[in-house]
């Protein structure tokens, strides 16, 4: 990052948008007193707000208010923004204790979408990247731990797509009844691994994450199958993950509340 000193007209901005924030209706003296900025140049912000169609002045009540074009600002802050918030210092501190890349997967239509990943910080990694990669449900542990742990009304909707897709790593889920009994051991186990005949040289470790509605993630954990077997990793490192994967959702409950 830069080392140049912040632009001072913008941090104002951001104080008195926070200020605004803070309550209902605002006075002069009310965000003068929470920013310390000079009255004539808070006239001239919220003057500035109000052509942008962001702050309403009442006159009768020499107040302040914001509108519902205020929205504008954080309508790109939904959920996979503020999942990337939560989950990425923990990640990469997950990573440069343990050295394999992590990764945080939602889901996207019939598939988990990789959002976030710690391929840069880890000295382990296959690849160069995986930002934006899809992942099977059916074969990768990303899709498992979350079709193992979302509701049985979408599992159910999930698995009907499945079953008719195309893809060759949705083949298991032509078979359904076996496929269950594959998400059950997932559920029993509290992980998956991802299908060993999918990329043999690794293999990967996933739990899911959950916030206030339910799973919304899965946070996984890739590593060398000639460095670890399966059951070696989760005997490593699955405690580990769960935890990680806790204060994730301890962080996006956190968030939402906000």
């Amino acid at each position: 990052m830069s080392s140049s000193p912040p632009v001072r007209s913008v941090v104002r901005a951001l104080e008195l948008l926070q200020a605004l924030n803070r309550q209902a209706v605002s006075t002069l003296d009310m965000l003068f007193e929470q920013t310390r900025i000079p009255k004539p140049t808070i006239v001239r912000m919220l003057q500035t707000f109000e052509g942008h169609g962001i702050v309403k002045h009442a006159p009768q009540h020499g107040a302040y208010y914001l509108t519902s074009g205020v929205r504008s600002l954080s309508c790109g802050y939904h959920s996979e923004p503020m999942i990337v918030e939560a989950a990425a210092p923990l990640m990469d501190a997950l990573t440069l204790r343990v050295k394999w890349p992590a990764a945080i997967a939602v889901l996207d239509h019939h598939a988990m979408v990789v959002r976030y990943s710690t391929i840069p910080l880890s000295p382990l990694a296959l690849k160069h990247s995986t930002i934006d990669v899809r992942l099977s449900l059916v074969s990768r542990a990303t899709g498992r731990a979350y079709l193992a742990f979302c509701s049985p009304e979408q599992q159910d909707t999930l698995l009907a797509a499945l079953a008719q897709s195309n893809a060759p790593e949705d083949e298991g889920a032509r078979d359904p009844m076996e496929f269950r009994r594959v998400l059950a051991e997932v559920r029993e186990a509290g992980c998956a691994l991802r299908k060993p005949q999918v990329m043999p040289a690794s293999n990967t470790l996933a739990v899911p994450v959950f916030d206030s509605h339910g799973v919304t993630a899965s946070l996984g954990l890739t590593f060398f199958s000639s460095t670890l077997k399966p059951q070696q990793a989760v005997e490593r490192y699955l405690a580990e993950l769960q935890g990680v994967a806790a204060e994730i959702g301890g962080r996006l409950r956190e968030l939402q509340a906000a």
